[in-house]
């Protein structure tokens, strides 16, 4: 095999990988938008979340989609927010805490936990709570 037919060959190999990697975050970007939208209906699963995680497999595979999910009228502008800022708006901060309180409230009535599971949950989530809270809101750093 000669020199030339080798180079061919791998960047043909190259550009099929290449495809192959925008295939794959495109699938991985559409099943985080399905997880998504199922969180519009289902309680305490974050649609919101499984979008920022949607975001950057589209910034890799379509800019179509990532540019939908962008300027969508409902949810582009947190996603905007955090992708420029790091932004959370209060209203989610709000929901989130709520969300956390209530979550463990129902484990810990459906459960009824010892006291060290029941300590380490609560540590584990006043953590992130207090974590989003001290997040920026979106137009506080202009």
């Amino acid at each position: 095999m000669s020199m030339r037919v080798l180079a061919e060959a791998s960047q043909a190999d190259l550009l099929q990988r290449g495809r192959a990697a925008r295939a794959g975050w495109l699938v991985l970007g559409v099943m985080l938008v399905a997880i998504g939208f199922v969180g519009i209906f289902v309680p305490l699963l974050p649609t919101t979340d499984f979008l920022l995680l949607a975001l950057p497999c589209f910034a890799r595979s379509s800019p179509r989609l990532e540019a939908w999910l962008l300027n969508h009228p409902r949810y582009g502008p947190s996603l905007r927010a955090w992708r420029t800022d790091r932004a959370v708006s209060r209203h989610a901060k709000i929901a989130a805490c709520i969300g956390m309180a209530l979550g463990y409230g129902l484990f810990w009535f459906h459960l009824r936990p010892g006291i060290f599971l029941s300590c380490a949950l609560v540590a584990f989530m006043l953590f992130w709570a207090i974590w989003i809270v001290r997040r920026p809101e979106p137009g506080a750093l202009r």
